[in-house]
């Protein structure tokens, strides 16, 4: 979807330095994982030592889900997501707003405070959300190490910001 096409886009621009590189998915997810594989044969093709893998996890929140019962889920995503998180233990997470962001952050963070593996988190909004943040932005504003915003009215509302323009 929406989410994937961003993200894609802003990993172009990463250096190979910037691997392996580990997608999570949602396990409900049908479209992304073409998308990936198209992106990351193509990658191979300019850096040759390029490497990815593909992981899954159970959806956190569905569209128009309720509010109680998106928490059972989500602690749900973050049970299955921790030990995920252990054996990849990334030195970098870099994303864009799908909630299953969220319980790999939340994760990611946990790990950080156990002093088992620091990791930077770097929350990019969705180039949609011009004054309001979605629903993982919300969340993860108070977790992330870098949270960007691509429109200046969210960083007036969103102190901790980065605001850096449009950058997908």
């Amino acid at each position: 979807g929406g989410h994937t096409t961003e993200i894609l886009r802003l990993l172009s621009c990463l250096s190979e330095s910037y691997s392996p590189r580990h997608y999570v998915l949602a396990d409900s997810d049908k479209m992304s994982e073409a998308k990936i594989r198209s992106f990351e044969q193509k990658r191979a093709e300019t850096f040759s030592k390029s490497q990815f893998t593909l992981d899954r996890i159970p959806r956190s929140r569905e569209v128009r889900q309720s509010w109680i019962s998106s928490v059972v889920t989500t602690l749900h995503s973050i049970l299955y997501s921790f030990p995920l998180t252990y054996k990849r233990k990334p030195d970098l997470i870099l994303c864009n707003g799908p909630g299953t962001c969220v319980p790999v952050c939340i994760s990611a963070f946990l790990l950080g405070l156990l002093r088992i593996k620091r990791t930077i988190i770097v929350y990019v909004e969705s180039i949609c959300r011009v004054e309001t943040l979605s629903l993982s932005g919300k969340i993860l504003y108070y977790f992330s190490d870098y949270f960007i915003v691509q429109w200046p009215d969210l960083k007036k509302k969103y102190p901790k910001s980065v605001y850096l323009g449009r950058i997908v």
